[in-house]
């Protein structure tokens, strides 16, 4: 494992290879609709909500109701990587894919209640909280799942060869969490999630996000078709394009991950360049609808709380977020899966354990989709 890091705190971009080992993967993977699309929207959407939190009694009160929140630790337990007390940060950021009410019509399927997460990132905001590393993992990373409890008290047993994503299906989020920490040995220090139709409503409450895609996209699964050249894209169609792993490229998992950090990177973008602060009613109006999407952890489960974390969070520019994908390899039994690539994988998160940048030989040479380039922000 190499201690290596470049003069800056981040994360190169991902090639392609190929090997097995089982423990802990991700892989590409062409299927039906996948629902990714929250992602460090959740960032966004806690720094929007935050500074609802100056607006009073009333705002307060109505903007700290809408707050949902889980007890990781307390189900979680004591068997965890150690916190470390460095002045940086680790949390988890999932997009959920709640198969119920607003959410049935854009994850698909039936009205069953059921969830299911498709988007994972390890964010690592660096100690000064100038900096921060993002670590997409695959939701088609096949891993040995750990034995965990759930937030209601139920255990579940631990599972050899699974999806990474059947982690928060299984247990929610608190399993969602022992995972990670299991595959990275990184104790998350918080959890934050977004939900597709809240992603939704806070785009259009921006008033659309502009990108400049460099070749023509179409998916009929996403429900997305844009012609190559600059839009503003509606929170529908945002929500198709963080989805769509049909319409670029070779189909894969990982390709759509490369579109949804190059969309996040524009959307950060447009947050600072918007004055938040000069509308009153356009600020409580995204304050609610971001609290009413996201999920945190119970330490952050107040407005007050969440304005504090999210204030430490206003320095970090897109320019200073640096991101990959967790190294992985194509599954040698199944070309449509990942599996973790061990000792490169070891090295992202020995980097970030200690502070430092990921070095860039963590992430030459391993399993890449093929949609670099294909969005930038305008």
């Amino acid at each position: 494992m190499s201690a290596e890091s470049t003069p800056e705190s981040g994360i190169p971009d991902e090639s392609g290879t190929r090997g097995r080992h089982r423990a802990k993967g991700s892989r590409r993977k062409p299927r039906g609709k996948s629902r990714k699309g929250l992602l460090v929207m959740a960032w966004v959407a806690a720094g929007i909500v935050v500074l609802g939190g100056t607006g009073g009694g009333y705002v307060y009160f109505k903007l700290n109701g809408n707050l949902k929140s889980v007890d990781i630790d307390s189900a979680l337990g004591t068997d965890r990587p150690t916190k470390v007390d460095n002045g940086s940060e680790n949390i988890l950021v999932l997009g959920s894919d709640t198969r119920s009410g607003s959410n049935k019509k854009l994850g698909g399927g039936t009205d069953d209640g059921s969830a299911r997460s498709d988007t994972a990132m390890v964010v690592h905001v660096y100690e000064g909280h100038k900096k921060a590393s993002v670590v997409s993992i695959p939701r088609d990373t096949i891993i040995d799942r750990p034995e965990c409890t759930d937030t209601k008290g139920e255990t579940h047993d631990a599972a050899s060869e699974v999806m990474f994503n059947s982690a928060y299906s299984t247990g929610g989020a608190a399993c969602a969490v022992k995972t990670v920490e299991s595959l990275t040995g990184i104790r998350m220090d918080h959890y934050l999630e977004v939900d597709f139709s809240g992603f939704e409503k806070i785009i259009d409450e921006l008033g659309g996000v502009k990108v400049t895609t460099t070749k023509d996209i179409k998916d009929d699964d996403s429900h997305l078709d844009l012609k190559a050249g600059t839009h503003t894209l509606t929170g529908e169609q945002a929500l198709g394009l963080v989805r769509t792993r049909h319409g670029v490229g070779d189909g894969s998992d990982l390709g759509r991950i490369q579109l949804q950090q190059a969309f996040i990177k524009a959307l950060i973008n447009q947050v600072k360049a918007i004055d938040l602060f000069g509308s009153g009613t356009k600020l409580y109006d995204l304050a609610d609808t971001a609290t009413k999407a996201v999920t945190t952890d119970s330490d952050l489960g107040s407005i007050n709380k969440l304005m504090s974390f999210a204030t430490g969070l206003k320095g970090i520019s897109a320019a200073n977020m640096h991101m990959v994908t967790m190294p992985v390899q194509y599954d040698p039994a199944d070309p449509n899966r990942v599996i973790v690539e061990e000792s490169k994988a070891k090295q992202v998160w020995t980097a970030l354990e200690n502070d430092r940048a990921i070095p860039k030989s963590a992430t030459t040479g391993t399993a890449t989709g093929d949609a670099d380039g294909v969005v930038t922000s305008s």
